[in-house]
């Protein structure tokens, strides 16, 4: 697995259509039936479009009318979200090795975990930054809500002020300072700008 220290931003790709090797990577992740057991199908067809759509920031409406209904492919999106298939990849993806045909499609993968986090919320954002694939992120990392950064705040000690001490008020208002700003960078901002978020390509 990659060292968490590390930063990794895989370089965007435009999309294209899954490659033999590519969508038989994908395989063992999908939902190859659908919730009455039939088997899909053109289920590959179906993963194009999830992609395809997931490298814009188009609604689903503006699906191209030759990958079929929107609603069927944001359907099948939310199943494969629902089923914990973007973990699933995350995790596969900080495991493998750098010819690994997972690694073509890291731009994909990435940028469809950023629609799921609209269903799935913090822990994926926690998750992305325990296995630091940051574009996999909605925005900025110094922007969003930092788990960890929380959990290293939570356990710092503050000793009082030593009495008598010539400046130590001063000193204690500065860390107090200090860490009420770090405990806003972990809370994240609000509300993030469009402009900024449409930016984090």
């Amino acid at each position: 697995m990659r060292a968490p220290h590390t930063p990794h931003l895989p370089q965007p790709r435009p999309w294209s259509p899954l490659t033999d090797a590519e969508f038989y990577a994908l395989l063992p992740y999908l939902l190859p039936r659908s919730p009455q057991g039939r088997p899909i199908r053109e289920l590959r067809a179906r993963v194009d479009a999830i992609f395809h759509i997931a490298c814009t920031h188009a609604p689903w409406a503006a699906l191209p009318a030759h990958f079929g209904k929107p609603d069927t492919a944001s359907r099948y999106f939310r199943r494969l979200t629902h089923a914990g298939l973007w973990q699933r990849l995350l995790h596969a993806l900080a495991e493998a090795a750098p010819g690994h045909p997972l690694r073509a499609i890291e731009h994909f993968i990435c940028r469809a975990a950023r629609r799921a986090h609209r269903i799935l919320g913090l822990p994926l954002i926690l998750l992305i930054r325990r296995l630091d694939l940051r574009r996999a992120l909605p925005g900025p990392p110094w922007l969003l809500p930092d788990p960890l950064l929380s959990e290293t705040l939570a356990a710092v000690k503050i000793a009082p002020p030593p009495p008598g001490e010539y400046g130590h008020k001063t000193r204690h208002a500065r860390l107090l300072a200090t860490l009420r700003r770090l405990h806003r960078d972990a809370a994240g901002r609000r509300r993030i700008p469009r402009s900024v978020r449409l930016a984090w390509a």
